[in-house]
């Protein structure tokens, strides 16, 4: 009889044997939903990776639950965006007590490493500049030319933890960027007509992307990060909005909607809510740009 709950037990937890015959896969725990896709993308069926933010939260501030904790004590690699965008992780790690994972270890990758960061900071930040990152912009998922130096990243990690599937992962790293270059030129082509355009964003979290494809961020809705605005700021961006020709303003799921459908509306704009992540309804990152694209494409018109 406690055998019988022992093996009930472990298998609720996913701590089973794997099938006769199958190599078990290596665990992978990612902080955000891109991260989850890329590490998809170079592991292939060698893994299973599973996000602790969904594509429909807000990444900055994610709440801290049990549930984050266990994922996260299961893990063989834990991949992590890295310039404070994920920085509650720790947290998560901490009560997962799993020394697999911990800043050092073997299993754990800053997908950031290398990255060139925009917006860093010039001198002391402090709370009162709102939601300012000290290491620079952690958006740059956002930027598929970037995303190559991420998925380096997780490919050293997983070839770290299991260094016998290095060459698996260096050929769907290589299969991965082929894809992407092709999407690359696409996505060019699609937003070239609109080159020069100007919008403005709620969070400023686009400007990998923007810079990009070279559209402008004329201004965000929130005065600081992660603050609401006042009337004041509200005001001055309507009027910049007008006398700049800006007909565009980028609010994500997570956003006060309402508040920029009438900033959009005072200023004689369109209001366009794009989620800034791989979603449910788009699994691959290929899939998320190809929507972004296509919805800002066809606004920008």
């Amino acid at each position: 009889m406690r055998r019988l709950v022992a093996l009930v037990i472990a298998a609720a937890l996913g701590l089973g044997a794997a099938p006769a015959g199958a190599a078990p896969k290596i665990r992978v725990v990612t902080t955000i939903a891109d991260l989850r896709a890329l590490t998809e993308a170079v592991g292939g069926d060698l893994v299973t990776v599973d996000s602790l933010a969904r594509g429909n939260q807000n990444p900055h501030d994610l709440e801290v639950r049990p549930s984050l904790m266990v994922k996260v004590r299961r893990a063989d690699l834990l991949v992590v965006n890295g310039l404070e965008l994920d920085a509650w992780a720790e947290v998560v790690v901490q009560g997962a007590n799993n020394p697999r994972v911990i800043p050092g270890a073997p299993g754990r990758v800053d997908a950031s490493r290398g990255v060139p960061v925009l917006e860093i900071p010039p001198g002391r930040v402090d709370r009162s500049m709102g939601d300012v990152h000290p290491s620079g912009n952690p958006h740059y998922t956002l930027d598929p030319a970037l995303v190559a130096i991420a998925i380096a990243n997780i490919e050293e990690g997983l070839a770290r933890v299991t260094p016998e599937h290095r060459a698996v992962f260096e050929r769907n790293r290589r299969a991965f960027l082929g894809r992407l270059e092709e999407a690359m030129a696409r996505w060019s082509r699609t937003l070239g007509p609109a080159r020069g355009a100007k919008v403005v964003v709620y969070h400023n979290n686009w400007v990998y992307f923007l810079a990009r494809f070279g559209l402008v961020q004329a201004g965000t809705i929130e005065e600081r990060p992660g603050i609401p605005p006042g009337p004041g700021h509200l005001t001055q961006l309507i009027r910049r909005m007008k006398d700049e020709g800006v007909r565009l303003v980028l609010v994500e799921p997570w956003n006060d909607r309402r508040l920029a459908e009438r900033v959009a509306e005072d200023a004689g704009a369109k209001a366009l809510v794009l989620a800034s992540s791989v979603g449910t309804a788009t699994g691959s990152y290929i899939e998320a740009i190809d929507a972004i694209v296509t919805a800002l494409g066809r606004a920008l018109r």
